[in-house]
């Protein structure tokens, strides 16, 4: 098995950036020679050329391309490290990478990274959506900053994986003002027989529903399952059946979707996790929507 010697990959990120050896070799305050001579081992490690020679000027083949790429990548992390362990914040902005799992309502989503969005520090937040196993990976091979999902993720043996609880709210049931009228008398009762859309059973909002029709006695008539929460709601706001959504989001809920309230299920509760590969969130982004969430998004 080969190993990457970084000393040998300096040369070459630092040939690319000047613009060529003779620059490089100043810059580093070594011979060309010495340089060239670095270049061709990382070469001979990787099995294929980096620099086509036949050409005058500096020129990457497709392999010293997406070499640099990592480089670049690989060079500002080590000064980010150098930087957090002697105490010295960076002084350039953030970017933050955010990993939305499938069930984490949208309208909840947006009020949670809020803060961050209006952070100096910060200047482009990134999100992307998936099922939470495939966000964990994402974490662990650090292209994601955080994941928020409303479960929390269990030890893992070979990563070391953090959850910070954000908060927790509440649940409402919602309904067109035609299906409402007839179901917030005798309330939960007149649930019994109602059509129903529910989150898919695979979620932590579903099993904790499914408990509370049991307790109350409810044998709810499903006729939809959705994995995503807005689209759940866009085949409430049309009238297909009542749904649960968070108090957190009531006030957006009812404006966004045109729907009342049918009531509360009481006891039922659902938490939000932000997920980091941190124990303690040292990223600007990441702190923000922690107290943010914490003290003023979530009942």
């Amino acid at each position: 098995m080969s190993f990457l010697n970084y000393h040998h990959l300096r040369y070459f990120w630092a040939t690319v950036k000047e613009g060529g050896v003779t620059r490089a070799s100043r810059k580093l305050n070594v011979t060309q020679p010495t340089v060239s001579s670095q270049i061709r081992e990382l070469e001979d490690v990787l099995d294929q050329p980096l620099l086509n020679r036949d050409s005058q000027k500096l020129v990457l083949t497709e392999a010293g391309q997406i070499c640099y790429r990592y480089a670049e990548k690989i060079f500002e992390l080590g000064r980010d490290m150098v930087d957090e362990l002697k105490g010295h914040a960076s002084d350039k902005p953030f970017g933050l990478t955010v990993g939305l799992a499938n069930s984490v309502p949208k309208l909840l989503a947006h009020r949670l990274l809020q803060p961050a969005l209006g952070l100096t520090t910060v200047t482009r937040v990134q999100c992307f959506e998936d099922r939470l196993e495939n966000l964990v990976d994402e974490l662990v091979g650090h292209h994601l900053d955080l994941v928020i999902a409303d479960t929390p993720l269990p030890p893992m043996r070979k990563h070391r994986i953090y959850n910070h609880l954000l908060g927790e709210s509440s649940v409402l049931f919602f309904a067109t003002e035609r299906l409402s009228a007839g179901t917030r008398r005798n309330f939960p009762r007149s649930l019994e027989g109602v059509p129903m859309l529910l989150p898919t059973q695979n979620t932590a909002l579903r099993r904790t529903l499914d408990g509370w029709f049991a307790s109350h006695g409810i044998t709810p008539e499903i006729v939809g399952e959705f994995e995503d929460p807005a689209l759940m709601k866009v085949f409430g706001e049309a009238g297909a059946g009542v749904f649960p959504a968070l108090a957190a989001v009531e006030a957006d809920v009812r404006r966004m979707c045109d729907v009342r309230v049918v009531g509360p299920a009481d006891g039922v509760v659902e938490r939000f996790y932000a997920i980091s590969a941190e124990r303690r969130v040292r990223h600007p982004g990441v702190a923000a929507i922690a107290d943010g969430a914490r003290y003023r998004l979530l009942t």
